[in-house]
């Protein structure tokens, strides 16, 4: 039977990282997949539990979670509400967590386990970078990852981003306004060369599969390029027809996987296989 636990750590200054543990328990020894979701995403949005059950049920111990500045709260999983915690985020800080967890993983399942690795968008380009630099992970997979941090918000934004300490990102589902504090863009020019995303793409040396939609409007195309010509040991598979999300939406009320969602799904089992 496929089940799911849930658990909870600390995360970057103190704040708590939810996330969960989704597996068959007839076979509790199975490969992890290590789940990192995207900016504005969270690990119950969408058809992401459905992404869960398939690896579930194929064979693998699928782990998911909540970066602790992502926004979304503890007694209200299903959305992006504190947007207090949301302002406050850094990527520093988001790469601290995905190392918390790696931690937590060595110490529930021991010091020899290798994680596979998948990072959406966003949290593409953390994968990106926890793989070149940490060896607990065994291959990387990347679904429509960023090739640069600073393609989430405009150049033209950062002399106001300074000078008043916020700028504002829209929900494109609810249209709500998202502050983002000035710390973050202090952070990604404090710590420039950690998180440069090509860079670390060069350094890269386990398997990887980066995984991209022809139709991604929030992604375009050539970054997946740019990340497979980065690194000439990568592979890239264009996923046609298909958007930043492959089909799926926020709330997702279906009991299967979108069909793109699912092919992407497959590429990556055949993957792992290998």
């Amino acid at each position: 039977m496929i089940v799911q636990n849930d658990f909870s750590l600390s995360g970057a200054d103190g704040k708590l990282i939810i996330g969960d543990i989704t597996f068959d328990d007839k076979n509790p020894n199975t490969p992890i997949v290590l789940f990192v979701h995207g900016f504005k995403g969270f690990k119950d949005w969408g058809a992401h539990n459905l992404v869960a059950r398939y690896f579930a049920a194929n064979g693998y111990r699928y782990i998911k979670f909540n970066l602790s500045h992502s926004g979304v709260p503890a007694d209200n999983p299903k959305d992006v509400s504190d947007l207090n915690a949301f302002a406050s985020n850094t990527f520093s800080k988001e790469l601290f967590d995905v190392n918390a967890v790696l931690d937590y993983i060595e110490k529930v399942y021991g010091n020899n386990t290798k994680v596979n690795l998948i990072g959406h968008s966003r949290g593409g380009g953390l994968a990106i970078i926890e793989a070149a630099q940490n060896l607990r992970i065994d291959k990387l997979i990347t679904w429509s990852a960023i090739s640069n941090f600073d393609s989430l918000w405009k150049k033209e934004q950062e002399a106001e981003w300074k000078s008043t300490g916020k700028i504002y990102v829209t929900n494109a589902r609810t249209k709500e306004q998202m502050p983002l504090n000035v710390e973050l863009l202090q952070d990604f020019e404090e710590n420039a060369e950690t998180l440069n995303i090509i860079e670390a793409a060069k350094r890269i040396n386990i398997p990887w599969l980066i995984i991209q939609g022809d139709d991604d409007v929030n992604v375009p195309f050539e970054n997946a390029q740019k990340l497979a010509d980065a690194n000439p040991g990568s592979r890239l598979i264009k996923i046609e027809g298909a958007n930043h999300v492959y089909g799926a939406s926020h709330p997702y009320e279906n009991e299967t996987l979108p069909p793109l969602l699912f092919k992407v799904c497959e590429k990556v089992l055949t993957f792992l296989g290998e």
